[in-house]
């Protein structure tokens, strides 16, 4: 590959996308993001701070490169959220998208987002924004793809927006990779639970706080016998999701219909706990407090935040500088790697191969 080959990195987050692209051969020489823990977060793993609010940044201040890259605000368009679309303030950073699309004019566009940009609005959202990219003159390739395909051991569907103005990109060609169970993800060994200095064993959780975070990273938090109910016979879905139960935590009864307190606690994401055996669902943007559950070895316990960017294929040796929490949104709203990665590397074989 041609070693100048260059990208910007857009609503840079974590740098998941840059990990996936750098992986490929290509060279980051901007980032933009404006979120201050994730620019902290950048800084540890890229030696850069990202630049902050696009709308401020001068394009004529972005250095030529070859590939855009952007992640862009996926909030607008969720279905988990309250899906304002382009009349969301959000929404509207799509256009100093095109803002810097049309004064460097990049040979190849990268954008993505979550899945349900295709049906918002009913779908004049994502026309609106093909509409506007071919304009400058791209040939616009969208699809939506799952981090199962790719290795993962996470449901993780999102839509891919690739242009390139002399063809359009073939998705067909990127390689694809066996999906991962939950256990082939997961830590190993954990650290016993302490609280106020007292050595529990990892069974027993009675005294901690259920909605706080243990002091460690990988300390195992197990719930108790009585705090949740497993199903008997659970089926694994088509997604190879298996729904094993649910935690059985006060929930609000009023206006709830007589016997279906046990459906309100299953149709709370958080309530859920999915078989080790199978895959995970996707790793929520909005949850900060790591309540993510699965049934392993006949127990139910918290997924680590290890485990948590594992799911995501972020390197061993990557650094977390923000606060547990704080990791728990920025993983969230960050993007499967290897996807990234396998993507990269059929946007090089297509646009900037030997036989191109």
């Amino acid at each position: 590959m041609n070693k100048k080959a260059t990208f910007i990195d857009l609503f840079a987050g974590i740098g998941g996308i840059r990990i996936g692209f750098e992986e490929a051969g290509f060279t980051c020489v901007f980032s933009s993001e404006n979120d201050h823990w994730c620019q902290q977060t950048y800084h540890a793993n890229f030696g850069e701070y990202p630049a902050g609010d696009i709308t401020k940044i001068d394009e004529n201040d972005i250095p030529k490169f070859d590939i855009i890259t952007g992640g862009f605000p996926c909030q607008p368009f969720s279905i988990s959220g309250r899906q304002k679309g382009f009349d969301d303030t959000r929404g509207t950073l799509f256009f100093d998208i095109l803002r810097i699309i049309k004064h460097h004019q990049p040979k190849v566009i990268f954008l993505e987002n979550v899945k349900h940009l295709q049906y918002h609005d009913k779908g004049n959202t994502l026309r609106t924004i093909r509409r506007h990219l071919e304009e400058l003159g791209y040939i616009i390739t969208i699809k939506v793809l799952n981090a199962i395909e790719f290795g993962s051991a996470q449901n993780r569907e999102r839509i891919i927006i690739i242009g390139n103005k002399d063809k359009g990109f073939d998705f067909s060609k990127v390689k694809t990779k066996p999906a991962k169970k939950i256990k082939d993800i997961l830590d190993k060994e954990g650290q016993y639970v302490h609280f106020t200095g007292e050595q529990i064993p990892l069974f027993d959780s009675s005294k901690i706080k259920k909605e706080s975070l243990a002091s460690k990273e990988n300390t195992f938090v197990y719930l108790n016998e009585g705090e949740f109910t497993l199903i008997e016979n659970p089926k694994v879905q088509k997604s190879g999701l298996i729904f094993a139960g649910y935690r059985n935590k006060s929930i609000r009864v009023n206006g709830t219909r007589p016997n279906t307190l046990h459906l309100s606690r299953v149709h709370k994401q958080p309530n859920r706990i999915y078989s080790s055996e199978g895959t995970h669902p996707t790793l929520p943007s909005q949850e900060s407090a790591g309540r993510f559950w699965i049934l392993h070895k006949g127990r139910v316990r918290k997924l680590t935040i290890d485990e948590c960017y594992r799911l995501q294929g972020f390197p061993k040796n990557f650094k977390k500088v923000a606060k547990l929490g704080t990791q728990y949104l920025q993983i969230g709203n960050s993007v499967y790697i290897p996807m990234m990665k396998a993507l990269a590397d059929e946007i090089n074989n297509q646009y900037f191969g030997k036989n191109v």
